[in-house]
């Protein structure tokens, strides 16, 4: 079998510079490494920085109150925010804990945290276009000082209430297409509207690079990541709608062979929580068909 691997497979640079940074903490003696809800939503992964003394500690919204012991005798712990960033709230209640304390937010979110804070200290009302349940979205809504709606349709913009002064976002992990369709509709219903493309560049290469397995005839679409990572999910919708038979995967072992063996060729790619050893593990079972 012919494997057509996107080149944007795998770990973002924000996720994989989250975790250096833990590693790097439990590396230098730092015991616990706590984090403030899953590292990365990739299960395997959490398991090897398990091992590694790194330590999920509340949820995965970054809500619930932390359960973290007093430092023991010969324990210098730390509190590690991971990459989707937290609201100001969240980050005086951590560093409140009596620990070390590191950011780890992924730059490309904390641009848009500012681009936020700016406009609502200037007035502006913020439109999120996001998912708010996710923890990015629930951080960023933290610095529109009150001001702030998430949404993700025309019928959620329809029901906002009146707005002279508008900065609009997007959480750094939607589609393309859609932010660009519901910007513009935004534009008809306000009289000023700021918009901000603040989708990253990783996930751009990610959706564009679906596309491209498409057209270089990839004849199903085999994604790799986590079943509950948002961009996970997100990527395997992108790959249905080329009109191609999607896989959604979280390891090797979940191909079925007598599936795979009607396809010739077939494209892979994978989540930006997903370790590159899983991916290798998906390509090499393939390949050997």
């Amino acid at each position: 079998m012919k494997v057509l691997r996107a080149k944007s497979a795998g770990f973002c640079w924000g996720v994989e510079r989250a975790i250096d940074i833990a590693r790097d903490y439990a590396n230098k003696g730092h015991h616990p490494v706590y984090t403030d809800g899953p590292l990365i939503h990739n299960r395997q992964m959490m398991e090897k920085l398990s091992a590694e003394g790194i330590r999920e500690v509340g949820d995965y919204q970054s809500k619930a109150d932390l359960d973290v012991a007093p430092a023991a005798a010969g324990q210098n712990p730390v509190m590690v925010v991971r990459a989707h960033g937290i609201s100001p709230e969240r980050r005086t209640y951590l560093k409140n804990l009596g620990m070390e304390f590191k950011d780890a937010t992924c730059p490309d979110v904390g641009i848009i945290a500012g681009k936020i804070r700016l406009y609502a200290r200037k007035g502006y009302s913020t439109i999120i276009f996001g998912d708010k349940n996710h923890p990015e979205a629930i951080g960023l809504m933290g610095y529109t000082e009150g001001r702030g709606h998430c949404i993700t349709s025309k019928e959620e913009i329809d029901a906002l209430p009146p707005m002279d002064r508008v900065c609009m976002v997007s959480q750094s992990t939607m589609f393309m297409h859609e932010f660009a369709e519901l910007s513009a509709y935004a534009r008809t219903k306000f009289q000023e509207v700021l918009v901000f493309d603040t989708i990253c560049q990783a996930t751009k290469d990610r959706q564009t690079d679906v596309v491209s397995l498409a057209q270089q005839g990839a004849q199903a679409i085999v994604v790799i990541g986590g079943h509950h990572s948002a961009n996970t999910v997100k990527l395997a919708a992108l790959a249905r709608l080329q009109n191609l038979p999607t896989y959604h995967i979280e390891t090797a072992r979940e191909i079925s062979e007598e599936e795979m063996k009607k396809y010739s060729v077939v494209g892979v790619t994978a989540g930006a929580s997903t370790p590159e050893f899983l991916i290798s593990e998906v390509c090499a079972k393939l390949e050997a068909l």
